[in-house]
């Protein structure tokens, strides 16, 4: 589970992860992460997923699967990053060593690309 004081709540924050921040996609996700050049704040995490992605059900493990896999990644997250993680269409038939394989790629290359390359 994400703990509290890294979820991504406010409406602002997760305009500013997808408007001033950078982004990386893979076939079943997509991360959005916004990088402030210092900060001592707690790197806060949202995800979204879509009614495109599934019904209920579905949608509900995905985002269970997307919590349980950015819990162990917030660690690599900045201070004061803001990061929003949206679910493809895809991630629907996906198992959580996939979803976790994709979210590690385009949590790497949104991070790498937000530090000027360095990671």
């Amino acid at each position: 589970m994400l703990p509290r004081k890294h979820r991504l709540v406010r409406t602002r924050d997760f305009q500013t992860a997808v408007r001033s921040g950078r982004r990386a996609g893979t076939r079943r996700v997509v991360v959005h992460a916004y990088v402030p050049p210092s900060s001592v704040d707690p790197a806060l995490v949202g995800l979204s997923v879509s009614r495109a992605v599934g019904n209920s059900v579905v949608r509900h493990r995905v985002s269970r699967q997307l919590r349980h896999l950015m819990s162990a990644q917030i660690e690599r997250v900045p201070p004061g990053s803001l990061v929003m993680v949206r679910a493809n269409p895809a991630a629907a038939g996906a198992d959580s060593a996939d979803l976790g394989r994709d979210l590690d790629k385009a949590l790497r290359r949104v991070l790498s690309e937000s530090r000027g390359g360095q990671l």
